[in-house]
């Protein structure tokens, strides 16, 4: 049994404004020292994350645009100048940083507000240059807000993901990784779900764990605490993106 479809905008689209919802509290109630202070992730302060997730909310209105309009507009000129605006983005004091989470949040719901039953089967490319439908935008947004409220490190879990999203986020990555010649194989056996998750052939150790632990350590968000291998040790999840 598989979850949602990623593209079913019914499911995604209220997926994003709870994520959004999420992550805008999270900041909102960071002082401007906290903000400096360093996230999860590595070389990345809270900074950087918030900025990423504004100038990523920019980047998905271009190919909501690029839908609507038939008007080729990547969601980045190139990696340079992403990377660029992130940094650029990271020095802003904490009230601007808060205020372009926020309006660059509402301003690509309402870029997808704008978009009817043809656009939303237009093709647009990801950063990757990966041909989508944009129905696909919505679930995009959706991994990064909920993930980087994580990565804030901010107090909000992988336990803190509704669980549909956890299990979406599952189908993803599996699939994502399982899609590469060399990747590991295992079968990720989550407690509380009345399914498993296959990784790679499926062979191997056996990964138990509840969904959001196996989540966390498929995606590098915990040390995999709460997830056991049969046979052990636990093996090194392999990359997402």
């Amino acid at each position: 049994m598989s979850g949602p479809d990623r593209r079913e905008l019914a499911v995604t689209r209220p997926w994003m404004r709870a994520g959004e919802a999420f992550v805008a509290q999270l900041v909102d109630r960071l002082s401007e020292d906290e903000l400096r202070a360093p996230s999860a992730l590595p070389g990345w302060s809270r900074a950087h994350v918030v900025g990423h997730l504004a100038r990523n909310a920019e980047a998905l209105h271009r190919l909501a645009r690029w839908a609507r309009t038939g008007v080729q507009t990547p969601m980045y000129p190139s990696p340079q100048q992403r990377n660029a605006a992130i940094e650029a983005s990271a020095q802003a004091p904490a009230g601007t940083l808060r205020g372009e989470l926020h309006s660059t949040a509402a301003a690509l719901e309402a870029a997808l507000d704008a978009l009817d039953e043809t656009t939303w089967q237009a093709e647009v490319r990801s950063a990757l240059g990966r041909p989508i439908p944009a129905t696909e935008i919505p679930w995009m947004r959706v991994r990064e807000v909920w993930l980087h409220g994580v990565d804030l490190d901010a107090g909000a879990t992988v336990a803190d993901l509704p669980p549909g999203v956890v299990d979406a986020l599952l189908d993803d990555a599996t699939g994502t990784m399982s899609a590469r010649e060399d990747t590991l194989s295992v079968r990720l056996d989550a407690a509380d779900r009345d399914r498993a998750w296959t990784l790679g052939q499926g062979g191997g150790a056996v990964l138990r764990g509840t969904a959001a632990d196996l989540l966390g350590w498929l995606l590098g968000r915990t040390d995999g605490a709460g997830v056991s291998a049969d046979p052990g040790p636990l093996p090194v999840a392999p990359r997402w993106l």
